[in-house]
């Protein structure tokens, strides 16, 4: 069911930059709330932007290599890797409280629901599967997280790595079909899948969590004036208050929004460039 906002009506500018929540949005449902939240603070702003879809598979890189974002969800490793770094706008702050009030989220390390395993360690020996080798949540975090584990044991820990899965439905889908025995997911889009899809979401089971990362940003690649970025930062602080909103917000799991250093950001390439081993050989 789509539940819709009624935005105030944006005011007709002279430029045009485009949003995007694809990397949140878990269901049909979850991506309407998105694109309803985004007109909102968009006619807040009094920016006339327009709302793009752009649905898996297509790849995110190419979302991400346009000029004319102005306000897009994007992988927190590949904003802290690009020389030209795009505007950090705001982050998303979830509301459950394993977030703890911050910009955070977590790599949720599952196994399917009826699998024997009761910890990592027991996964260990079968095979590992990951999104994408470039992911933050669905790679380079699961690789950190495994690489003491490696170094302690001297030798693999798993038979066998499958990769390209994509996103956490495609995680879920290889545990189910039983193509893998544990596997990554972003742990914000996990709660939002265990909230609106759940009977997907209970084929798995969170064994192990890595520690909290910062989440991935809202950014413009597109050259923002300082006034036009000062407006949607305002109007997005305004929805953690916005009475209209509320019934949204609950559903999407977000308490607000925050506006984090970029400089947080940077331990994140830090980290895929240094020397955990590749899942394909961990």
């Amino acid at each position: 069911m789509v539940h819709a906002v009624n935005p105030p009506q944006a005011p007709q500018a002279t430029q045009t930059q485009i949003a995007n929540a694809r990397m949140y949005s878990a269901t049909p449902a979850v991506k309407a709330d998105w694109k309803a939240l985004l007109a909102w603070v968009l006619a807040r702003a009094g920016l006339p932007w327009e709302l793009v879809d752009y649905d898996a598979p297509a790849p995110l890189s190419v979302l991400w290599a346009r000029n004319d974002l102005g306000l897009a969800m994007m992988c927190g490793l590949p904003f802290a890797q690009r020389g030209e770094r795009p505007t950090l706008v705001a982050a998303p702050v979830p509301s459950p409280a394993r977030y703890g009030g911050k910009p955070v989220y977590f790599t949720d390390i599952v196994v399917r629901a009826d699998a024997p395993y009761r910890t990592l360690e027991d996964t260990f020996g079968g095979v590992i599967g990951y999104t994408l080798a470039d992911s933050m949540s669905g790679g380079v975090a699961l690789r950190h997280h495994l690489a003491p584990y490696h170094q302690a044991n001297g030798s693999r820990l798993y038979r066998k790595a499958v990769g390209e899965l994509i996103n956490a439905r495609g995680v879920i889908t290889a545990l189910a079909e039983g193509r893998i025995d544990a596997g990554p997911l972003d742990s914000y889009y996990h709660d939002l899948l265990k909230a609106h899809d759940p009977d997907f979401a209970a084929q798995v089971r969170t064994i192990a969590s890595t520690a909290a990362l910062p989440i991935p940003p809202l950014v413009a690649t597109a050259a923002l004036p300082e006034e036009t970025l000062a407006k949607v930062r305002a109007a997005l602080r305004a929805t953690a208050k916005a009475t209209e909103l509320a019934p949204l917000m609950q559903r999407l799991l977000l308490a607000g929004f925050a506006f984090p250093d970029p400089a947080d950001y940077l331990p994140l390439a830090a980290m895929d460039g240094g020397p955990a081993p590749a899942l394909d050989d961990i």
